[in-house]
């Protein structure tokens, strides 16, 4: 009977850890996806400026690539692209990722940014929209790795601490 008490105060203890964990991880994804719509900026910039594709071509080779959150976040545009225009489907899109992602609502907003004169302006145009996101992405990019600094350590002890106060009242 006592061995089953052991074991499952351990569990108890497991599940704290696991949940600090889980928390502190939020910032590391939220960091790497920032970086990774960044890296997404800089290939559509270079497709537009260089090959001169359309947006839902460009669109459709990104959702190829790459196969997350933020590749679905560019599937999901290109498919509401076929009944809106490319301004109004990204912000949906950007919408429906902000609910499936770790990033927080400034990210969001730097991210539909992005949408605003997508496909209604010239190729300087749009390559001078997607530097400005670029350097607003950057700025969440800094924000984001100093809040994982922080936060990410704090959330791991504070399961471990949850969990050994927990185990020792059971105890």
């Amino acid at each position: 009977m006592i061995f089953i008490k052991y074991i499952l105060i351990f569990f108890i203890f497991a599940i704290f850890i696991v949940i600090g964990n889980s928390y502190s991880k939020k910032y590391s994804v939220r960091e790497k996806e920032l970086k990774e719509i960044l890296n997404i900026l800089n290939v559509i910039k270079a497709k537009i400026k260089f090959t001169g594709q359309g947006i839902h071509e460009i669109f459709e080779q990104i959702c190829i690539i790459n196969q997350d959150n933020i590749g679905n976040m560019f599937k999901m545009a290109n498919e509401f692209m076929e009944e809106e225009c490319a301004s109004a489907s990204f912000e949906k899109a950007a919408d429906l990722l902000e609910k499936n992602s770790s990033l927080n609502k400034e990210d969001i907003e730097a991210i539909k940014s992005f949408s605003k004169m997508l496909g209604n302006t010239d190729i300087e145009g749009q390559v001078s929209q997607i530097e400005l996101v670029e350097n607003l992405i950057k700025k969440q990019i800094e924000q984001a790795t100093e809040e994982k600094r922080k936060n990410s350590k704090l959330y791991k002890t504070l399961g471990v601490t949850a969990g050994l106060t927990i185990t020792i009242i059971l105890i």
